[in-house]
């Protein structure tokens, strides 16, 4: 606890590291307020639901509780590893909102209504702060946790907690019939490309991610 608090110090005494993890907050509210609107676009411009598949030919499953508490866990873990090594607090903060900022491109340009028989998850459940339903493309249940896994690639046990949870969000928001399976499938593929962006733009970030705390290496878990 003494080291951990020494480099907390160290950290947040430093003006350029402070000045990132700022950075990081105020680029992930404005992601998460672009993304809030870019939903409720969506819901408006929407047009008529396709058939899919998957979803067409499977009976729809009650999945709400797992759907809407479940990624609870997943940022839990994301939180108790940037806490234990703050230094990864800039370009994880960074990343997720590239992500989100991306997703709300998408979710603007992309108004396809949600598949007739979804389940139902409760206008008053804490999800549609943030969501109006209708911002299907892509899925981030199954792009959020991949892109953890690939910002904690270095670490084994969270790279496989992180990939197991998103293949479980990806098969749960199918069961749901809450995203079409485009949605899931193509959440691999750009998120890959969210992160490879945040790599290029957020150089100074990601090199201070791997800074070990004392003299505990940098890809220790």
């Amino acid at each position: 606890m003494e080291k951990l608090k020494k480099n907390y110090l160290f950290l947040f005494g430093n003006k350029d590291f402070l000045l990132m993890a700022i950075e990081g907050i105020l680029l992930l509210t404005a992601s998460i307020v672009l993304n809030y609107y870019a939903a409720f676009y969506a819901t408006e411009k929407a047009s008529n639901s396709v058939t899919d598949i998957v979803l067409s030919n499977i009976p729809v499953f009650d999945v709400d509780g797992t759907f809407v508490y479940g990624p609870i866990l997943v940022w839990l873990v994301v939180i108790f590893l940037c806490l234990k090594k703050p230094s990864r607090i800039p370009f994880t903060l960074k990343s997720i909102a590239l992500f989100v900022f991306i997703r709300s491109v998408f979710v603007s340009i992309t108004h396809i209504s949600p598949f007739p028989d979804q389940i139902a998850i409760g206008s008053a459940n804490f999800i549609y702060k943030f969501s109006s339903g209708a911002d299907l493309f892509f899925s981030a249940h199954t792009g959020l946790p991949f892109l953890m896994a690939l910002t904690f690639w270095g670490l084994f046990y969270p790279r496989i907690f992180f990939i197991l949870s998103s293949i479980f969000f990806g098969i749960i928001v199918l069961l749901g019939h809450l995203h079409y399976s485009i949605d899931v499938l193509a959440a691999f593929f750009i998120t890959y490309s969210i992160f490879s962006i945040a790599e290029s733009i957020f150089k100074a970030d990601r090199k201070i991610f791997h800074i070990s705390i004392g003299t505990e290496d940098a890809q220790s878990f």
